[in-house]
Parts: C-alpha cells; structure tokens; sequence
C-alpha cells in the first residue's frame, strides 16, 4: 500500500490561510504528500475570484511538481438555497473538487447545512459536527464522502461521526483544514490519528483507500 498523505482541505491566502499556494504546496511535498486540495472559503461574494486563481496555480504547479494540486472550493456559512446553485458554479469556474464547510459545534453554522449540502451532491461535508444518524445514512446514497478532521477547533466530534459511519456504512475521509504548514500531515502521523480514534486495521486502510478512490475519480 502507498504510504503517501492524500489531502483535500486546506486553505492559502485566498481565505484565511497563511501561504500562497505554491508555498503549501511545496511545504506539503516536503512531508510526503501525494496530493493535496486547495479548497479556500467562498461563498456569492468571491467564488467567481477565488476558484478561477487556484485552478491556474494548480494548472502551473502540477506541470513542474511531481504532487498532484486539485483545485477546489468550501462552501462557508451560506445560505443553505445557495449551496446546489454555488456548487454547480464552483466547478463550472474550474473546481475539481468542492467541499461544504459543515456543522462543526465550534461555529454557528446554519442547522440543515449538512443535509442540502449532501442533497446537492458535494464531494465532501467538512467536518459534520453532530451529524445525524438519517443525515449519515444519506450522504452514504449520495456518495459523499464524510470529513475526519485533525484540525483541533473541529476534531470534538470526530468520535461521533466515527460510531456513524461504522453503523451505517458511509464513506469516511481524513482531511486537515490546514491553514499553514503545522497543520500537514506525515503518513505516521496520519495512522496514528486514526488509530486514536479507534480505528484499526481496515478501518484505516478504508479511510485511505476512500482519498486515493475520491483522487481517481476526479482526474477522470
């Protein structure tokens, strides 16, 4: 098995990261990453800036670097009518990838996000909070992929999203809402994580296997 980081959520200077992306992406090939997603917040007022800029750094980076830059987007505190339609228009502006920022307990998020954001058909619900079980169950028919999250503001809750998925047979995926280069990850450092969650075995090797199927679909 590759022992290499699959990573969609993290954040440059186009949001409330700290580097430009060829910065965090460099910092992300150091540690031994695979791939890494560029997913800055945007909702009506940016999207149309934010999401064509880091389509062509991905475009420049992935020509010269032996990483793969997916371009994509978070949807952040929108109004829930607005996430189908800002989805549609993040890959329209060349997104390849887009994410709900999801119900997390440490922000005042909207209740019923998670729902419209996996009936939209997102790729990924960020960090899911208190996700209902029906909401679980759900993004399973969907196919969309549930976020672990190490970033330490969102991480309460990852236990519950755990019991969840266990229970219901949904998609779990390990992701790191970094903003600056603390917040990458190393393959052991992922593992371990995991393991402290109370995964083990091929529990793990899923959350993995589910980066590299999530990565394979989207370079279709």
């Amino acid at each position: 098995m590759e022992r290499k980081i699959i990573d969609f959520h993290t954040h440059t200077f186009f949001s409330d990261g700290e580097l430009i992306p060829s910065e965090l992406v460099r910092r992300a090939y150091q540690k031994g990453y695979k791939a890494i997603g560029i997913c800055d917040h945007v909702d009506s007022s940016n999207i149309d800036f934010v999401v064509p800029r880091i389509a062509k750094a991905a475009t420049v980076l992935n020509r010269y670097w032996d990483i793969e830059v997916v371009p994509g987007a978070e949807l952040t505190h929108v109004p829930v009518e607005e996430i189908k339609p800002l989805t549609k228009l993040a890959r329209k502006l060349g997104a390849k990838i887009v994410i709900c920022h999801g119900e997390t307990v440490s922000e005042p998020v909207i209740k019923g996000t998670n729902r419209e954001a996996i009936k939209a058909g997102v790729d990924i619900l960020a960090h899911p909070g208190l996700i209902t079980k029906g909401d679980v169950s759900l993004a399973k028919k969907m196919g969309v992929y549930l976020e672990i999250t190490t970033k330490k503001s969102h991480l309460k809750t990852n236990r519950h999203l755990v019991k969840l998925a266990r229970e219901t047979g949904a998609k779990l995926i390990l992701n790191t809402d970094s903003h600056c280069e603390e917040g990458l990850l190393t393959y052991g450092k992922a593992v371990s994580f995991l393991s402290k969650l109370g995964l083990v075995g091929k529990e793990i090797n899923d959350v993995f296997k589910n980066s590299r199927d999530l990565l394979r679909s989207i370079k279709r």
